[in-house]
């Protein structure tokens, strides 16, 4: 007798009609699962230590610069440095570290998609949102931890090496606020970064995007003229997210150091639930 073959079911596509998850896959386990999926990639950890040496290595030069020209400096350069050093430690060194956390927040994601590993990681857990949901907050950990360690690093290199000339310590007004903010900034940045990465999901085009808005929209806005010029700097992410780094408000800044804060979360959040909505809408 001929055995007729039973037809094969065509698997189900990773798209937003997937099965169910599968049982277990709790937030303890996404959470296990993004913080081993980032620690195995080798560039991560590189990138982290990188991030730490030049952001303190470029603080310690710019220290060493400042201090050595102190007298050929300007009267109005010496007492700049001197109202707010704070501002002048972890200005370059902050600057320099924002590259790098930028291309470290766009490869979280868009290296699951070059590689083809966000598939595997959509049929594991089909629910989108937990699963993007843990991947931010396994990196806002990470970044945390690395940017307060960059920021405290950057710190006590800067204000040692200018110790003789602008003495600063963290129990002056607004230091410990600054240099914690300087972590925060970094760790929020590092969303912002991250949420370009899941909307555009291609890393070339997402670190230049990322770049762009940091780096070029500031100085572009920085030639606008008159106060409206000054509210539409101000209220772009990094340069609101930067004021956190200073020790004492400019006395042409629109927003404080913590309203500064609060504009680049808030632009944050959109983009993160910009980044939620596209993952859930479109195919893998």
């Amino acid at each position: 007798m001929t055995r007729v073959a039973q037809p094969r079911r065509a698997a189900a596509p990773v798209g937003r009609h997937s099965a169910r998850a599968a049982p277990g896959a709790g937030l303890g386990h996404l959470l296990t699962s993004e913080w081993t999926k980032i620690r195995s990639v080798r560039s991560t950890l590189w990138t982290l230590i990188l991030l730490v040496v030049v952001t303190v290595g470029f603080t310690a030069l710019l220290s060493l610069a400042v201090a050595s020209s102190w007298d050929q400096a300007r009267p109005g350069q010496r007492a700049a440095t001197a109202a707010d050093p704070v501002a002048t430690i972890l200005g370059t060194g902050i600057t320099f570290g924002q590259l790098l956390v930028c291309v470290l927040g766009v490869l979280i994601v868009s290296s699951e998609y070059s590689t083809g590993a966000i598939r595997a990681s959509l049929m594991a857990v089909p629910r989108r949102f937990p699963m993007l949901a843990a991947k931010a907050l396994v990196f806002a950990v990470i970044m945390f931890v690395a940017g307060e360690v960059t920021a405290f690093g950057s710190f006590f290199a800067g204000s040692a090496i200018l110790h003789s000339h602008a003495p600063v310590a963290l129990s002056d007004p607004g230091v410990t606020r600054s240099v914690l903010g300087a972590g925060l900034y970094l760790t929020v940045l590092g969303l912002f970064a991250m949420a370009i990465g899941a909307i555009l999901r291609h890393t070339a085009g997402a670190i230049s995007t990322a770049i762009g808005v940091v780096f070029v929209l500031p100085i572009i806005a920085q030639f606008l003229p008159g106060s409206w010029g000054q509210h539409i700097h101000d209220y772009l992410p990094s340069a609101a997210g930067q004021m956190i780094t200073q020790a004492h408000q400019s006395a042409n800044q629109v927003l404080t150091p913590w309203q500064g804060f609060a504009v680049l979360c808030g632009w944050t959040a959109v983009l993160l639930a910009v980044a939620f909505y596209f993952l859930q809408r479109r195919d893998a």
